[in-house]
């Protein structure tokens, strides 16, 4: 089993649970629940809806004493993730107060960008609660049906590793220094075949014209449109504000995904930008927040020459 590290110690643990199907995944996840009910602590578990049923089934009755939600819903942009631990840490670790939770952003089913952005939020976990004590997050990774590399990456994005037997600090764990950096790993180039819109402030009615058009040759009913000009607004508006003046707007369908990229000469110097919700004092951070909220996915990069922001939306085909 897990071996405990203390939950006396006042810093953040974050740690990366390695397991095998779902008996190791259930005699681990178990343990590490009793042990904070058993501890008085107030624990929140967000999984896969499956796994939520076996675990309230062998808690019995101290299923009540804890705390679900369906990872589905909570994490399907993993970019929506941090804000919900935030609000748990919040209402239950006032003071100080020793919590934990659970929470498995990562399937074997997830799509390669997905699988990006989640270890994107897995790494700035580290920073978005490096000045929370006495929160210990459990991170489960199930070995055998993810690739490789995936759980080579669980190590640098997590300064702790476990599985059903032990427990260890992570040998290639980045650290913040490096998590803070402008995130810069790459995205796919768009096809040639993308419609390509330079605009600045005047043009902002062009860029909605061009979203409502790609919108409605995919088949979204109104809402969505409406969602979708609304965000890409948004990410346009933070270009002429803070990327130069002005930005270029690329749109194209991968055959699953409308997909909008906007690229401007900014410079992110925000890593958690986009997912913590903006409060009244802060200048900026609503537009990539509400790209978050009302997209599948939105993926920020910090290149060289400046941002890239692509917004993703499924188109059910």
């Amino acid at each position: 089993m897990t071996v405990a590290v203390g939950h006396q110690d006042p810093a953040f643990v974050h740690e990366a649970f390695l397991y095998r199907g779902p008996d190791e995944f259930l005699r681990g996840a178990l343990q590490f629940i009793r042990d904070g009910i058993e501890a008085g602590e107030p624990v929140s578990v967000v999984l896969a809806a499956e796994k939520i049923t076996r675990l309230r089934e062998a808690l019995g009755e101290d299923a009540d004493r804890a705390l679900f939600a369906d990872m589905a819903e909570v994490g399907a942009n993993p970019a929506r993730i941090i804000a919900a631990w935030h609000e748990f840490v919040d209402e239950h670790g006032a003071g100080g107060r020793a919590i934990r939770g659970i929470g498995e952003p990562i399937w074997a089913e997830r799509s390669d960008s997905e699988l990006a952005e989640c270890h994107r939020h897995e790494e700035l976990l580290n920073l978005a609660f490096a000045d929370t004590s006495a929160f210990w997050l459990l991170c489960p990774y199930d070995v055998s049906a993810l690739d490789p590399s995936v759980v080579e990456e669980a190590e640098r994005t997590h300064p702790f590793m476990s599985d059903v037997e032990s427990f260890r600090e992570s040998g290639s764990y980045r650290g913040l220094e490096a998590i803070s950096a402008p995130f810069a790993n790459p995205l796919k180039d768009p096809p040639a075949s993308a419609a390509r819109l330079t605009f600045d402030a005047d043009s902002l009615g062009d860029v909605r014209e061009l979203v409502t058009e790609r919108a409605e040759a995919a088949g979204f009913d109104r809402e969505t449109t409406d969602t979708l000009v609304l965000a890409v607004n948004e990410i346009a508006t933070n270009s002429i504000r803070h990327g130069g003046g002005f930005g270029v707007i690329r749109t194209w369908d991968d055959g699953g995904f409308l997909l909008f990229r906007v690229e401007d000469a900014g410079r992110f110097d925000a890593p958690l930008a986009g997912r913590r919700q903006p409060v009244l004092e802060e200048p900026g951070g609503r537009g990539l927040w509400l790209a978050n909220q009302l997209c599948d996915l939105v993926q920020v990069r910090t290149f060289e020459d400046g941002n890239v922001v692509r917004i993703h939306m499924a188109t059910g085909s």
